[in-house]
């Protein structure tokens, strides 16, 4: 296989990650298990799993100039991901308060930061685009950036996988430039229509693994291996890094390397901690 060259456009963010027995209801308060800081944001996550996963990874982000970001940049830098996109911007870095129960299940609540920063694409930003063979983006950043980088990745002939979450409305001319939509069931409702915008779209099920659906109308489907889950925090953006990396060898085999990552992702806490390296999904992929 071909080594991807892939540029992911996105959030970097402190993940503060609180355990807990069950997750508050309204006005209740409980009693927590444990804490832990772990570097997270949907861009970062999806770059270090393209990363881990094989492969050549730039990621376009901002940090702050605060206390968590020399470990913000750290953990890009020793999952091998290419930082010279990373924009330092003063002020706080982003932030991820995450709540995760008995049961792996979280509830996330995400205070932009230095990510709110990112408006408009640098001239280095657009030459690592147009050099990509695939832009990887999702909306924690500005909107409006994420068009812009669309289009110049589209008129560069860089294939364009979008994971439209936090989900929000969209402008018709961002679908335009997508070819790959990868979104989890409840966004696929929420959005509505993807197959009429999209070539393309991909959605992820769980620990059922996930289902394309082509331009054709042809589906596939794939899962993953049977795992303990400890949490899901960034198994989908897991599943999304992964899938860039082998979606040149077509849409069966990528979502199979795709739902293996994801599963491995969340047998360890954290989003981050917990994405696997090439290595360790080969070992449990399904033949």
């Amino acid at each position: 296989m071909t080594t991807p060259l892939i540029a992911v456009l996105g959030s970097i963010n402190m993940d503060l990650v609180t355990t807990t027995a069950t997750r508050p209801a309204p006005g209740e308060t409980v009693l927590g298990r444990g804490f832990a800081m772990v570097p997270g944001g949907k861009g970062a996550n999806q770059a270090i799993a393209a990363s881990r996963a094989g492969g050549q990874t730039m990621f376009l982000g901002a940090i702050g100039t605060d206390v968590f970001a020399p470990r913000l940049r750290a953990v890009l830098t020793e999952s091998l991901v290419d930082t010279t996109g990373l924009r330092t911007i003063d002020g706080p870095s982003g932030i991820a308060t995450i709540v995760v129960d008995d049961t792996g299940e979280n509830t996330i609540i995400v205070v932009g930061g230095a990510n709110t920063a990112m408006t408009e694409l640098t001239d280095a930003d657009r030459t690592a685009i147009a050099a990509a063979d695939i832009l990887v983006c999702q909306l924690e950043i500005p909107l409006e950036t994420v068009t812009a980088a669309a289009r110049h990745a589209r008129a560069h002939d860089t294939t364009v996988i979008l994971n439209p979450s936090p989900v929000q409305h969209l402008s018709e001319e961002l679908w335009e430039h997508v070819d790959v939509a990868v979104v989890n069931t409840g966004e696929a409702g929420q959005l509505g229509g993807l197959l009429d915008r999209v070539p393309h779209v991909v959605v992820t099920l769980g620990a059922h693994g996930a289902r394309h659906r082509g331009p054709d109308g042809a589906e596939t489907t794939a899962t993953g291996p049977t795992v303990e889950v400890v949490d899901t925090t960034g198994a989908g953006d897991t599943f999304t890094g992964a899938l860039a990396v082998h979606w040149g060898q077509g849409p069966a085999t990528a979502l199979r390397f795709a739902c293996t990552a994801g599963s491995l992702a969340t047998t360890a806490l954290g989003a981050s901690a917990s994405i696997p390296w090439r290595t360790e999904i080969d070992a449990v992929l399904p033949g």
